[in-house]
């Protein structure tokens, strides 16, 4: 099992790499060919890259850590339903406002992915 993990956390790694070359070399393609020098399109990629990789990074760990903290409180209102069913409407009223709470961090997550990918700061900070 833990082979079989490492074989696809590696692999779905590499695809990410992958996708965040290939749109880097499309975000300098048409600047490469406009500029004699191209030392700023590379840096400019390479910044498109590490935000791309990051941004994966930042979604794949906030979704993970929300996907835990959501089971962690399900498990435990099932557990005090099971021991008190007659307090079955304040515990679901409960884990109602647990499982928002827990889920609006995934959806912070989801806007900085974004912001990295679409409204990168560092671009910006750079002037490139």
């Amino acid at each position: 099992m833990k082979k079989v993990f490492k074989i696809s956390a590696l692999t779905t790694f590499m695809v990410m790499v992958y996708a965040a070359v290939t749109a880097a070399a499309e975000t300098a393609a048409p600047t490469v060919a406009a500029v004699a020098g191209g030392a700023a399109d590379s840096s400019k990629a390479i910044v498109v890259v590490a935000s791309i990789v990051v941004a994966g990074m930042t979604m794949a760990i906030g979704t993970i850590t929300t996907a835990l903290g959501m089971g962690n409180g399900l498990a435990a209102a099932a557990n005090a339903v099971g021991r008190n069913p007659e307090a079955q409407g304040k515990v679901l009223i409960t884990m109602m406002v647990g499982l928002a709470m827990i889920e609006s961090l995934a959806i912070y997550t989801l806007v900085i992915a974004l912001v990295l990918i679409y409204a990168n700061p560092l671009v910006k900070l750079l002037g490139l």
